[in-house]
């Protein structure tokens, strides 16, 4: 577990109790300027509320409430076992055809996958359907937890057709899928995709280290290739706090 982070107390010198400007909202200030400054830098755990209130003179809902700011902003998130840990901050991906892989190691946030599933079993109707199979086909279902700099950012569920199925879980683990599917020739030209939302499951929440019934983003995707073949169909989900979406709207 990492140490706690120790905060200068020059940091906090000009908190102003008198001030109109609310005492959670200097001290998020603070603590995202310090964060911008990389006094707190990446992976940093910040000292509990009640000790870090009690160094300050603030109560603990003060301290609470600046907390929750920098969570809402994707800057820190609370860690259950480990407590309140900086990270890069959200994720904004452009609604393009790209790997949430690539899209993390083009920003710096050094991606790690944990593969949750392994498994060649039969097709189902609705799998078959997407993937222009018959039912009962042979295909690749993997499951993956992916990270961000070590925090739990999303979960993927992908099916793959019949000339994937050798993947195997150490090719997952070391590399994107969309990097996998390229070094074997494909070329990814289109895909339908449908983004929402809804309730974590209990086994989700505890996966992506939030509260029970939170709220996920839900994306899902079918690729398909420059020949016209789905080569992917994957029900992916995401933790809004650290997470988002960003579509060009263009009038014509």
């Amino acid at each position: 577990m990492p140490a706690e982070h120790p905060l200068p107390r020059d940091l906090f010198d000009d908190l102003d109790k008198t001030s109109p400007v609310p005492l959670y909202y200097q001290l998020a200030t603070r603590l995202e300027q310090a964060i911008h400054d990389d006094i707190l830098p990446p992976g940093a755990r910040l000292e509990n509320e009640i000790a870090l209130g009690q160094r300050l003179g603030l109560s603990r809902p003060t301290v609470r409430r600046a907390i929750q700011e920098l969570v809402d902003k994707g800057l820190i998130v609370r860690r259950r076992g480990i407590g309140t840990q900086v990270v890069h901050g959200k994720v904004t991906r452009n609604v393009d055809l790209t790997s949430l892989y690539e899209d993390l190691s083009r920003s710096g946030q050094a991606p790690r996958t944990r593969v949750l599933g392994h498994e060649v079993r039969p097709a189902t109707e609705d799998e078959a359907e997407h993937l222009t199979l018959a039912p009962g086909d042979p295909v690749l279902h993997v499951q993956r937890l992916r990270y961000a700099e070590d925090v739990p950012l999303a979960i993927l569920d992908n099916i793959l057709p019949t000339e994937f199925t050798d993947i195997t879980r150490d090719d997952l683990e070391a590399r994107g899928l969309y990097q996998l599917l390229r070094e074997r020739g494909v070329t990814m030209r289109i895909a339908n995709q449908r983004i929402g939302a809804r309730e974590a499951t209990a086994e989700e929440s505890e996966l992506l280290e939030i509260k029970r019934n939170a709220a996920v983003l839900t994306m899902s995707r079918t690729a398909f290739d420059t020949a016209g073949r789905a080569v992917e169909f994957g029900q992916h989900l995401y933790r809004p706090d650290l997470y988002s979406f960003e579509i060009t709207l263009v009038d014509r």
